[in-house]
């Protein structure tokens, strides 16, 4: 009589094919579960607001929505307060000034608030964790 060795696969590799062709099937549980979202959508960061070079814009919700100010660094005053307009505020901002800008959860730029200073190289903040209220774009 003849025998056959057979190798089996252990229950990890099992479950682990198991796992690669579910999350390739759209529609299944597996593929909606590591989207994190559902099936069908993208995962990931969100996208970057549009922000030119040279400018500074807020938007008034997180995640680059809402209504957009945008502020150009050839009209603002430099180590000057800007305060944004009464009963506003913002909660996203990119920073493509080329210069330090400092976010203040006071309206008059007050440290007695939150505040933080991001470089002008190139900075986009999903989320403020506090409500911006003015802004200061500082010498280099």
């Amino acid at each position: 009589m003849r025998t056959w060795n057979t190798v089996r696969p252990g229950r990890a590799a099992v479950s682990a094919a198991v796992l690669a062709l579910t999350l390739l099937v759209p529609g299944t549980a597996g593929s909606a579960h590591a989207a994190g979202r559902g099936a069908g959508r993208a995962s990931g960061p969100p996208p970057l607001g549009a922000c030119a070079t040279g400018q500074l814009c807020l938007w008034a919700k997180p995640e680059f929505k809402g209504t957009r100010k945008t502020h150009e660094l050839s009209t603002l005053d430099i180590n000057s307060c800007t305060a944004l307009p009464a009963g506003t505020t913002a909660q996203s901002v990119s920073n493509r000034t080329g210069r330090p800008v400092t976010t203040y959860q006071s309206a008059e730029c007050a440290e007695t608030g939150e505040f933080q200073t991001y470089p002008g190289d190139g900075v986009w903040l999903p989320q403020s964790p506090y409500q911006i209220r003015a802004f200061k774009v500082w010498e280099r």
